[in-house]
């Protein structure tokens, strides 16, 4: 008897050293999205993706962090303290490089590539009653140019720098996020506000229908004396109320990025689901819709994740010039 009750006790505690020794392959993945304001196309489009983690990672928890955007983001994968994260591809390449004058102490070594996603497009708005239709006519004028030393602060500095503009030139700099710049227009106590966002974001749309606004012109001369990573682009007709020519400007890449302690195949399975996912987000945000596969690689200023590599590999998606 005694025996008997001895083996049912050494079979019992087998079994839950067993059951014990599965829980680290079904632990669940915690993965933080690093985003920016919660009025840009960051934030929005990092809770949607958070949502196709839920529905197709296994055992993922995700997580949304509003930030101050690209800087921010990129010095906090640095220092583990996100899993995946959205920065422009200026910035991008400056944290990589170490730039202090953008904001960065030391190189940013551990960042992994993990796509390119849709162009920000540099959106420059005044209100009607400021009289500002050119670069040229910023001078004098209060503009917000984004929160300091984020990836939206640089592309104001390159852009106004290739008008042969500096902040000296301005009446007042403001250093505010998208929500607070477009608050402080409706209360006239600012004349524009340039934004570096994905097309029909949500400020300049609530600006747009408050107040009458005028969305002023990059020419392409500008964008060509800034440079790479910058390109011409068009801001559609009608993507604002009240806009109704389309407007030349310049635009620049975003990137998801990770840094290299994230494992393989949680990046693998990240990068897997977004691509599975697009007419989710571009449900979520109409800037969703430039995400495109055979992009994914384009322009990529630092080594890819192994396992986003792992992905592209298995899809023949190929980075430019390879």
């Amino acid at each position: 008897m005694r025996s008997t009750f001895k083996r049912r006790l050494i079979g019992a505690a087998t079994a839950l050293a067993l059951a014990g020794a599965s829980v680290p392959a079904q632990a669940q993945d915690f993965i933080n999205i690093l985003t920016g304001g919660t009025s840009g196309v960051y934030y929005p489009l990092g809770v949607a993706i958070s949502k196709v983690f839920t529905d197709k990672i296994q055992g993922s928890r995700p997580s949304v962090q509003a930030t101050k955007a690209s800087v921010e983001n990129l010095t906090l994968l640095q220092q583990g303290k996100g899993e995946l994260g959205f920065t422009l591809g200026d910035s991008l390449a400056m944290g990589w490089a170490g730039d202090q004058e953008a904001g960065f102490r030391s190189k940013l070594d551990k960042l992994r590539g993990v796509t390119a996603i849709y162009p920000n497009y540099i959106q420059i708005v005044a209100s009607k009653d400021s009289g500002i239709k050119t670069l040229a006519d910023l001078k004098g004028k209060r503009l917000s140019v984004g929160a300091p030393k984020s990836g939206t602060e640089l592309n104001a500095r390159a852009i106004l720098q290739g008008a042969g503009l500096s902040y000296d030139d301005l009446a007042k700099v403001e250093y505010l996020p998208f929500g607070e710049s477009v608050e402080l227009m409706k209360n006239r106590q600012l004349d524009a506000t340039l934004q570096s966002a994905g097309l029909g974001v949500s400020s300049i749309r609530d600006l747009a229908t408050s107040v009458p606004i005028q969305v002023v012109e990059i020419p392409a001369d500008v964008v060509q004396k800034v440079g790479t990573p910058y390109v011409t682009a068009t801001i559609p007709p009608n993507t604002y109320e009240g806009q109704t020519a389309a407007v030349p400007t310049a635009a620049v890449v975003n990137y998801l990025v990770t840094h290299s302690g994230v494992k393989d195949e949680t990046v693998y399975q990240m990068t897997k689901s977004i691509f599975e996912s697009l007419p989710e987000l571009a449900a979520a945000h109409a800037a969703a819709r430039d995400i495109k596969l055979e992009n994914a690689l384009s322009g990529m200023p630092i080594p890819v994740h192994p396992g986003a590599q792992r992905y592209f590999d298995e899809k023949g998606v190929k980075k430019q010039g390879s």
